[in-house]
């Protein structure tokens, strides 16, 4: 059985709480969920108040394009994701050849989504939705989420200790929000259980069926970069303004190693991620169902370059538009190991740049007479390698804390 320990709420709200849950049985039972394991489950729960903090957030820190594909897509994910291929070959084959999504797709999809099944979520997902289904915005919404993940447990899928992730819902080595795992997520290695946190045949496979659902093509590629001839028209750009290839042919768009675009094919949009100045791509309708996954176009192109780089592509050609890069997650991890050794509190060195990290950069930044946007970057990290490991302290500046 699940036990939950989280710091018990104020008599009211936890009147409240309870109330609610209980109100729920109902619906519950409507949708299949026996009674019993409702009532098992929903006696444990206690809110987590911090998920309508973060439902709330509104983000305080922009991330550039170059930055968020720079952690997303380094050489190590892209080493880790081509041992994935190789160790699971058997599996993704079969997966290919029943739902016709490519190996190089569903392990680029598994690799940004949980980093190859090492990062799920920490998160109770019965306390995380049922706090977001009695309290906050869009309790219509994580009502249903909620709901669903108690049929998952009756139906004896995932047990409930199992069920962790994201503090929105999403869970499992490819991180399904539970409605999704319901409608789409497949028993691909044949035990009678939709496992998609312990069992990587069946995120793999179930992955390639989202996919597929969403209307992949498997003769089509995701897109390609592309150069762009001068004083382009770009009110052309946008993912949904897609134009036959003739066309772009006709307006001088090449490939971006200047070979002419391919004749014919499907019709494709421009897709400018930093502006006229930056990379460009013309992208088809496999990227918009890629997009479909987390609707985001950052994410999308995220996705798309690390399954091409899995088959042996390499980075783009056009630099982005900035003089100071991102940094891979080993770069991440040097740069905040130089602000731990400087004197700042910020946890362990995972190369995963939260609000602490951002804090102490900033302040760094602050010392350094430059702009305090707690940004990590290519500069910065070159900076405090080259003034060595000088604490906030013996600068007489004090240590960072949260």
């Amino acid at each position: 059985m699940l036990t939950l320990a989280f710091a018990a709420p104020l008599p009211a709200l936890a009147d409240g709480f309870s109330a609610c849950l209980d109100r729920l049985r109902a619906q519950a039972v409507k949708r299949g969920v026996s009674r019993a394991t409702f009532d098992a489950h929903a006696a444990q729960i206690k809110p987590d108040l911090s998920v309508l903090e973060l439902l709330d957030a509104q983000p305080e820190f922009s991330t550039p394009i170059w930055d968020y594909l720079a952690g997303l897509v380094d050489e190590e994910r892209v080493a880790d994701g081509r041992a994935m291929l190789e160790r699971w070959r058997d599996v993704l084959q079969k997966v290919e050849e029943r739902y016709g999504v490519d190996p190089a797709t569903v392990v680029a999809v598994w690799g940004v989504e949980s980093n190859y099944g090492r990062s799920l979520g920490a998160r109770p997902l019965l306390v995380s939705l049922g706090t977001l289904a009695c309290m906050g915005r869009r309790q219509d919404y994580f009502r249903g989420e909620f709901l669903d993940t108690l049929k998952i447990i009756d139906e004896g899928h995932i047990p409930a200790e199992r069920l962790t992730g994201s503090w929105a819902g999403a869970f499992g080595q490819t991180q399904f929000m539970p409605s999704t795992f319901l409608r789409l997520a497949v028993d691909f290695d044949g035990d009678g259980r939709r496992d998609l946190v312990d069992s990587a045949p069946d995120a793999l496979a179930s992955t390639a069926n989202f996919l597929r659902r969403g209307g992949w093509k498997s003769d089509e590629s995701w897109g390609f970069e592309v150069r762009l001839p001068a004083g382009l028209d770009i009110s052309l750009a946008g993912r949904r303004n897609r134009h036959a290839m003739s066309s772009w042919i006709a307006r001088g768009v090449k490939l971006a190693d200047g070979d002419p675009l391919p004749a014919g094919g499907p019709d494709r949009a421009l897709l400018l991620p930093a502006g006229a100045t930056g990379p460009a791509f013309l992208v088809g309708r496999n990227f918009n169902v890629i997009y479909g996954y987390n609707a985001a176009e950052s994410y999308a192109l995220a996705i798309a370059h690390l399954s091409d780089r899995l088959r042996g592509g390499g980075e783009f050609r056009t630099p982005w538009p900035t003089d100071d890069p991102g940094l891979s997650r080993a770069g991440r991890r040097e740069l905040q190991r130089l602000l731990i050794a400087r004197g700042h509190d910020i946890g362990e060195a995972d190369g995963m740049v939260g609000e602490r990290t951002r804090k102490a950069i900033a302040k760094e930044q602050t010392v350094l007479g430059r702009q305090a946007d707690g940004r990590a970057s290519q500069r910065l990290l070159e900076i405090l390698r080259a003034a060595g490991n000088v604490s906030a302290e013996d600068r007489g500046e004090g240590t960072t804390h949260d």
